[in-house]
Formats: C-alpha cells, structure tokens, sequence
C-alpha cells in the first residue's frame, strides 16, 4: 500500500533506504466504505490523507441554498485534506467523503511535523505538491470567472480523464457550476 506514496514521493525528491523505513513506520491505512467521511463540516481534519485507492468529493453546503458544492475531488495518487484545518487545527469548512470503496494512508498532525523533522528534505516534495494545488486553484478560479461552462468542461476533460471515468456526471456538473441537465447538453453537443 505504501508503494504507491512512496513511488509519488520519488518522483519529486529521492529518499534513502533508511528514509523510506522512518517514512513508514508513520503512516497508518484506513479503509473507507462508499458515503463514509474522512472528516465533515465542522470537524478538524485530523489527518493528512494520500487516496491510495477510491475516489472522494470534497464539498460545501451553501447555506442559503442547501446545495452541495464540489470543491474538489481526490483519486488515486492524489491527496484528500483540508490543509487549513489540518495546518491549523481548526474546524473545516467542508466535508470530504467517499465515493465509492477506498483506502488511504493518513497522518496526524503530530506525527507530521515530527515526520518533517527527522526527514526535512520531505519539506521540499510538500512544497511542491502545494504548488502544484495552487496552480490548479488558480486555473479553477479563472476558468469560472471568464470561460464558458462548455470552455470549463473541456478543460476538465483534458486535464482529468481519470476523474471523468470515476466520479458521476452530477458531480461534475456541481463542481463545473452548472446543473446535470446542462452539462448532458455539452456532453450531446461533443458527440
């Protein structure tokens, strides 16, 4: 199970043998069924989650509406966690559940920061995987605020063909901003 983090580790920074052994000995594996919450609105995201199989929604009850809103999505390889909640242990905005049968391997936030201690060169590969969310906010942000919903949906498309496969169509639609109906309309306009 740990293979598939260590290998996304490796890929960015390399970690000795020795590394790899301390590596391991803090993270813990934890099977979730479909509908179950890594954590909910409300709570503190106790834990840092690497999705090592399964899908999750991360999501927002507007609370005019009571409307779930997507905020992201996290597969295989991807991480699952509130960062400010988990950053500051503090209660989260949003809930992230699971969409069908998964596995991840977590860390507290002890644990965590002990982990950055003894192996700080992991400081580095955090930093990146932050980058690379950022850049992705940020694309998110801009696509909504000047692109088309059709525009937004192929750049989704694009960009995450494996979420396309794994998560259903209305959830997609709620995280694109548009209702399933319209983004039926898009899907029959491509074909």
């Amino acid at each position: 199970m740990r293979e598939s983090l260590i290998e996304n580790i490796q890929s960015k920074i390399k970690l000795s043998t020795e590394e790899i052994e301390i590596f391991n000995t803090f993270w813990k594996e934890r099977k979730l069924v479909k509908n179950e919450y890594i954590f909910r609105n409300g709570e503190i995201c106790k834990f840092d989650s690497f999705v090592i199989s399964g899908s999750f929604k991360a999501f927002y009850i507007h609370p005019d509406t009571g409307k779930e809103e997507i905020i992201f999505f996290a597969i295989e390889n991807w991480w699952a966690t509130d960062l400010d909640s988990f950053s500051n242990q503090s209660p989260s905005m949003y809930a992230i559940q699971a969409i069908e049968n998964s596995i991840v391997l977590q860390i507290n936030y002890p644990s965590f920061e002990e982990l950055l201690r003894q192996i700080p060169k992991l400081e580095r590969y955090f930093r990146l995987i932050l980058q690379g969310y950022n850049s992705s906010i940020q694309r998110r942000i801009i696509l909504t605020n000047s692109h088309s919903a059709e525009e937004r949906y192929r750049d989704f498309v694009q960009r995450y063909p494996k979420i396309i496969q794994k998560v259903p169509q209305y959830l997609i639609a709620s995280y694109l901003g548009i209702t399933p109906e319209f983004l039926s309309k898009i899907r029959g306009k491509k074909n």
